[in-house]
């Protein structure tokens, strides 16, 4: 073996003079701290992968959810009859009262006048009554009429008027309210609203039988 060159082999490793020794021992050690930075990132991210998984399903499943009532607090959420008949009932006595309104501007006939009277004093304790039972957390819808039903008799005056709120009004948005109150004593799962369906039942037919009889003295076709 030649001892003239300034470094050689020797199994396998390079034996050289000690600055350059020390330069290779520096190379294979920042070699060894980056292999092993670049396995922890790995690692990391594969950690996160799950999280991230777990994240985007919670969020799909966030927004696919049934939406509550206005004002409804997402962790005391009403089951669907009883959110359906809350919506239901509280837009009939808002609609009414909305519609009583217009008829004490927009009627000159005492009877439908008192019709109205009438229906503004029930629905105004029916309002109350839905209020008093829903759960707490749980809002009943404000200003929650049938704006369509009110804007087609906002324009109308006299007897037009009369014949369109008695129809509109008077027999079918009281038929649409027997209808949601009997549902909801079928169907409904809150015991406090059943009671509520239950009791406003009788009135809400009372007051389809004196549309009846107001559509059959003014001669509005039912």
């Amino acid at each position: 073996m030649r001892t003239g060159r300034s470094w050689y082999v020797v199994c396998g490793w390079v034996r050289a003079p000690s600055p350059i020794r020390a330069a290779l021992v520096n190379v294979v050690s920042m070699r060894e701290a980056e292999m092993k930075r670049t396995f922890l990132v790995l690692t990391f991210c594969a950690l996160l992968m799950p999280v991230a998984s777990i994240r985007a399903h919670t969020e799909a499943a966030s927004t696919t959810a049934a939406k509550p009532l206005p004002g409804e607090v997402a962790a005391n959420p009403l089951p669907g009859p009883d959110r359906d008949f809350v919506q239901a009932a509280s837009m009939s006595s808002s609609t009414e009262i909305d519609a009583a309104k217009l008829a004490q501007k927009n009627s000159n006939d005492k009877d439908v006048k008192s019709f109205a009277h009438h229906m503004t004093l029930d629905n105004t304790k029916m309002t109350v009554q839905l209020k008093n039972a829903v759960p707490h957390g749980v809002t009943v819808p404000k200003d929650n009429s049938d704006t369509s039903v009110l804007d087609s008799l906002r324009p109308l005056k006299g007897k037009a008027f009369d014949n369109a709120y008695i129809a509109k009004v008077g027999l079918k948005g009281h038929e649409d309210a027997i209808a949601a109150f009997k549902k909801e004593i079928s169907d409904g799962e809150n015991a406090d609203l059943k009671k509520v369906a239950q009791k406003g039942l009788p009135v809400v037919e009372e007051h389809y039988r004196m549309a009846q009889t107001l559509a059959k003295k003014k001669g509005v076709n039912e």
